[in-house]
């Protein structure tokens, strides 16, 4: 979803995390042979392409600090730098999962959302609700993507379609053809 279109009657802008009403609903869709394909074009229609390098914030609720390992290690072994916060971190390192630890917005001078308006980070994976620290941390993480327009994904099921796409974009399948060309494909038809 394009949010930074959305602004509150105070100028300021939106958090991207959707309640149950928007999860439900999408502006854009991919189609495609494959999961990691479609995911790509969508989010290329949404608010662009996913990174194909670079550096991925990262910072989950406890929760899903377990569940998100695996996309954050093929991340890595993409060769993207990650960046984590201070328990996600911890997690990762245990994990064999080479990342550099940022301070919480609220951790002063800096920071995550410093970080990201300042356009040094490419992508940021951020499940909220987490008992590890401030609501608000999260809102403004979020908010900072919105108006840089960095990919911001804030599920562990999101985590998992963005490193499919980028696996496919890194390898060159994301391509158009017409619909009738891939309903045949689907049904054997080629």
């Amino acid at each position: 979803m394009q949010f930074h279109r959305f602004r509150t009657p105070e100028g300021h802008g939106v958090d991207s995390l959707l309640g149950p009403e928007m999860k439900s609903t999408g502006e854009v869709m991919g189609i495609d042979s494959s999961f990691g394909k479609a995911f790509a074009k969508s989010q290329t229609a949404s608010y662009g392409s996913l990174p194909t390098s670079g550096k991925v914030f990262v910072s989950f609720a406890n929760r899903d600090k377990r569940a998100m390992i695996f996309p954050v290690k093929r991340l890595a072994d993409l060769g993207f730098q990650i960046l984590a916060t201070a328990g996600t971190a911890e997690v990762l390192k245990r994990n064999g999962i080479p990342c550099t630890e940022v301070r919480k917005h609220f951790e002063g001078e800096g920071n995550v959302v410093d970080m990201i308006l300042a356009g040094e980070i490419d992508m940021i994976f951020n499940t909220p609700y987490g008992n590890s620290g401030p609501r608000i941390d999260g809102y403004e993480i979020r908010t900072a993507a919105v108006a840089k327009d960095i990919p911001c994904v804030t599920t562990i099921q999101g985590a998992a379609a963005a490193v499919h796409g980028i696996e496919a974009m890194i390898r060159g399948d994301i391509g158009v053809q017409p619909l009738q060309a891939l309903q045949a494909a689907l049904r054997g038809d080629a």
